[in-house]
C-alpha cells in the first residue's frame, strides 16, 4: 500500500486491476474501508483510497467558507483528474461519499463504470430531526464536537447510540479518533448540497445501493426512494444496523461489494 498526496488530498494506492475508487463520508477518513481494501485487492481490483478535504489526513484549511459541498466535490473532482487513470473506475461512496459520487456520475457519466452507495446522502429532506438540528448550527457543532472527550463521541456513533453498542470497541475508537482529526469546519457542509432527487433519472450505469433499515440520521425510506428514481439501481438492505452498515457488518457488506463490482467486469451481469 502505497501513500500519496496531489497537494490537497492524501490517499492511498494498492493493488492491481481495474480501478475502484472508496469515498468516505463526513467526519470520517480513509480507515473506513480497511477491511473492505483487502478484500477487493484481493479479487483482483486497484484501489484509490482518499481523506476528504478537512478529514484526516488531508489538507484543512482554516476558513470555514471552503467548507461547502463545491469546494469538497471540487477537490475530489481534481483528484481524479489527477489520477489519470486508463480506465473509468467504479466508485463506492458513503453517506457524504455517496453524495459525491452521484455528483462526479452526473457530471461525468462515462467516466464512470458503476456505482455502489452506501446510506447515500442526496437531500436534505433525507436528514431525520435530530441530524438536521446538529446540521442547522455548524459553528455550534464544531466547537462542541472539538470539546468532547473521545469515549464520549464513541459512544453517540455518529449520532446513533443504539448502533454505537453493538461496534467493538476499536471501531468506536477509529470512529471517535476520526471526528477529532476532522475540521470542526466539516460541520458546514451538510446543508450547502444541492438535492440531487431531480437529476436522479439521468444515472444510468449499474448501481448498488446498500443500507441499514435502522438508520438515525438518513430516513430508510429515502434509500427505497433514490433505486425507484435511478434506472439501474438495486437495493440491499442489512438488517438491524444503522448509518454505517460497511463498519457494523463488514463481511455481510463487503461481499454484497465485491459480488457487484465482479459483475461488472466482461460477462458479468453488470457488464456494459
Amino acid at each position: 500500500m502505497e501513500e500519496r498526496t496531489d497537494g490537497i488530498l492524501n490517499y492511498v494506492v494498492t493493488g492491481e486491476g481495474p480501478p475502484v475508487i472508496l469515498v468516505h463520508g463526513l467526519a470520517a477518513s480513509r480507515r473506513d474501508w480497511e477491511k473492505l481494501i483487502p478484500r477487493l485487492e484481493q479479487a483482483g481490483f486497484q484501489l484509490y483510497v482518499p481523506d476528504l478535504l478537512g478529514h484526516g489526513s488531508s489538507v484543512k484549511p482554516y476558513d470555514s467558507r471552503l467548507y461547502s459541498s463545491r469546494s469538497v466535490y471540487g477537490t475530489l473532482e481534481n483528484w481524479i483528474d489527477h489520477l489519470d487513470l486508463k480506465q473509468p473506475p467504479a466508485l463506492v461512496g458513503h453517506s457524504l461519499g455517496g453524495y459525491l459520487s452521484l455528483h462526479y456520475t452526473l457530471s461525468h457519466p462515462e467516466r464512470v463504470r458503476g456505482l455502489v452507495l452506501i446510506d447515500p446522502y442526496y437531500s436534505q429532506a433525507q436528514l431525520n430531526p435530530g441530524a438536521r438540528m446538529v446540521f442547522r448550527k455548524p459553528g455550534w457543532t464544531g466547537r462542541l464536537v472539538s470539546r468532547l472527550p473521545k469515549w464520549l463521541i464513541g459512544v453517540a456513533g455518529y449520532m446513533d447510540p443504539s448502533n454505537a453498542a453493538r461496534l467493538p470497541k476499536d471501531t468506536r475508537l477509529q470512529i471517535a479518533e476520526d471526528y477529532k482529526r476532522a475540521s470542526p469546519n466539516i460541520f458546514h457542509i451538510p446543508a450547502t448540497i444541492v438535492d440531487l432527487t431531480p437529476s436522479l433519472k439521468d444515472i444510468h450505469v449499474p448501481a448498488m445501493v446498500v443500507y441499514g433499515d435502522s438508520d438515525m440520521t438518513l430516513a430508510p425510506r429515502s434509500f427505497d426512494e433514490l433505486t425507484t428514481l435511478m434506472p439501474n439501481a438495486t437495493p440491499k438492505k442489512v438488517e438491524g444496523v444503522g448509518h454505517q452498515p460497511h463498519i457494523a457488518r463488514p463481511e455481510e457488506v463487503n461481499q454484497m461489494v465485491l459480488e457487484f463490482l465482479l459483475d461488472l467486469e466482461p460477462g458479468g451481469k453488470n457488464d456494459g
